[in-house]
């Protein structure tokens, strides 16, 4: 178990591979227009090219957009300045049954963007449940554009629990004293 401001969620080792189960949403269904409408400004794309759009938020108040393509996905420039304190999540399909099913993108407040986000993979993967599109399993590619690489392992049971995993690379290890 590892306890965060989700709660207490379940860990498994698969492999060499960790996973969580994705915690329940705290907020879901269909984002307001006025938001969808300001989040295709700043993502510098037309209202029309957003396919899809849900609350996905297990926590850190993720809004998702869904794009026609992986490739619609990739060619963003936000607009920092215009995201503001939104929290946007991006995905688009991936064509051919090879590689990744999904590119998602995820954009903080201040023009950060996460290279890989358990979090936002996680409420995609509810969102895709929920419109029963979700396969047993498949991979989402995320940090493709800053040269990360990162590939998001996700896995649907039976029982509707959606497990989120990923290999990692430590970059930094250390102790602290509290």
């Amino acid at each position: 178990m590892q306890e965060c401001a989700a709660g207490l969620i379940q860990v498994r080792r698969d492999g060499d591979r960790l996973a969580f189960a994705a915690p329940l949403l705290r907020r879901s269904g269909a984002l307001e227009e006025a938001d969808v409408e300001a989040i295709a400004v700043a993502l510098g794309i037309a209202r029309a090219d957003v396919l899809g759009h849900s609350w996905a938020d297990n926590g850190p108040g993720w809004q998702v957009v869904e794009l026609g393509s992986a490739g619609q996905v990739l060619a963003l420039r936000p607009d920092a300045a215009a995201l503001g304190a939104r929290k946007v999540g991006v995905m688009g399909r991936h064509e051919g049954a090879d590689g990744p099913r999904y590119e998602v993108r995820a954009f903080a407040p201040a023009g950060v963007e996460d290279p890989v986000t358990g979090s936002l993979n996680a409420g995609i993967a509810q969102w895709l449940t929920a419109r029963d599109e979700a396969p047993e399993r498949w991979t989402a590619a995320q940090g493709t554009v800053l040269g990360r690489e990162g590939r998001i392992h996700l896995e649907r049971e039976a029982d509707g629990t959606i497990w989120v995993g990923g290999d990692t690379v430590v970059t930094i290890e250390g102790t602290i004293l509290v």
